[in-house]
Order: C-alpha cells, then sequence, then structure tokens
C-alpha cells in the first residue's frame, strides 16, 4: 500500500526502560542495528500496528508497555534504488512512518525475538538514548535522528536528559561534536553494551552497518 508519493505507510517504535536507554535489535544476518517498525496494513490504525509490530519483532505484549508519545506527523526516508527490489522500482520511495516512545512496563525477559515464525532480530541491547547513529543503514539515519530528538521532550519533561547532539540540521555528521552540547562527559559507545543474544544466532561485533543486498520494503 503506496501513497501516490509512493511512501509506504509505517510505525517506527522506540523502546525505552526505567534508565531512558533504548532498545537496539540487530538484524538476522546482518551488522546493522535498528529500532522496530513495520507497515500499516489496510485498516489499521498507527496504534494498532504498532502493537502488532511491536509484538511479532518483539515479542512485547500491550501490558508490557506505556505509550509516552508520538511524532506530530509522518516522518520519511527515501530507500536507494539499490535496496528495492526490480519489479517495485519507479513505484516505491521509501517509508513515511509515524514514531512512538514506548516505556517498557514489563522486565527484560519478556522480550522475545522468536515470538513468530519470521523473526527479524537475533539480538537485541539497551543502550544511551543518544548513542550514534554509525550501526544504522546509512538512508535511515536522518529520520533516526528526527524521531530521537522530536520525541525527547516527553523525556524533559520528567527528567534532566540531554538536548539532542544531533544539532537542529538533521545531519549525522553533526552527532560526535554534537556530545559536547550536549553535556555528556563521554562518548556513549565508551561505555560497552549488554547484548542479549539469540542463542540460535551469532550476531557478531557491534559494528557501522553493512548495507542489505535490499530492502525488505513490503514487509518492515
Amino acid at each position: 500500500m503506496l501513497d501516490r508519493e509512493g511512501f509506504r505507510p509505517n510505525v517506527g517504535i522506540i523502546l525505552i526502560n526505567a534508565r531512558n536507554e533504548v532498545f537496539w535489535g540487530k538484524r538476522i544476518g546482518e551488522h546493522s542495528w535498528q529500532f522496530p517498525q513495520g507497515g500499516i496494513k489496510y485498516g489499521e490504525t498507527p496504534e494498532q500496528a504498532m502493537y502488532r509490530e511491536l509484538h511479532e519483532e518483539v515479542g512485547l505484549l500491550p501490558e508490557h508497555v506505556r505509550i509516552v508519545g508520538r511524532t506530530r506527523d509522518w516522518l520519511r526516508y527515501e530507500v536507494p534504488d539499490k535496496f528495492i527490489r526490480r519489479e517495485i522500482r519507479g513505484h516505491y520511495r521509501g517509508q513515511k512512518q509515524i514514531w512512538f516512545l514506548l516505556r517498557m512496563a514489563g522486565r527484560d525477559c519478556d522480550i522475545r525475538l522468536r515470538a513468530t515464525d519470521h523473526p527479524e532480530f537475533d539480538a537485541w541491547r539497551w543502550s544511551h538514548y543518544w548513542v550514534p547513529l554509525d550501526a544504522v543503514i546509512e538512508f535511515k539515519r536522518d529520520v533516526y535522528q528526527l524521531a530521537l530528538t522530536e520525541l525527547s521532550r516527553f523525556l524533559q519533561r520528567n527528567t534532566r536528559a540531554p538536548l539532542s547532539p544531533y544539532g537542529t540540521h538533521g545531519r549525522h555528521g553533526s552527532v560526535r561534536a554534537g556530545y559536547a552540547r550536549a553535556g555528556l562527559d563521554e562518548h556513549p559507545d565508551s561505555v560497552p553494551d549488554l547484548v542479549h543474544q539469540d542463542l540460535a544466532h551469532d550476531p557478531g561485533p557491534i559494528s557501522p552497518a553493512q548495507p542489505a543486498s535490499t530492502e525488505r520494503s513490503t514487509d518492515d
């Protein structure tokens, strides 16, 4: 289901724990980490799609989370042609997304990457909210920055969360220099994250994203 501009309606999920750390999932067989996301099916509301994707990709149920906020409007990213299946090139441009910020109300053991027969991730971790986005495939980085920055206002109502280090121009190149502006004492990557591994798969090292052969444009 594409809109007239060639964008597929989609939801993105930023899941945080009690320490305002963010859930990251590692895509099966790839060296890229991402937030849960997925397409909105015909007849679904964005919220219904969000809960469905949350269960399919992370194994969580509605009672395991609390909605903290959502983006005001669609955020878009375009997918380079080399990641688009040949039969839909010329029609499909990318994704337009409503992003939800969710607070984890359950426990870490409630997370199940194999809740369905078609898992998206083989490992997961909690990371600093403003972790650099090097491990995200490049064409998604700007929309991640926009979503994290817009939704951080809900955290700042109740916490002393630092301002976004991404800057206002939305370019990934400003991230590292921005940590000083955000008041962070050290680069978050200097603190190792605990990786929760699906024992059926070896997640390998956490490293900058390597491109997949195609963008799975019809199911994520």
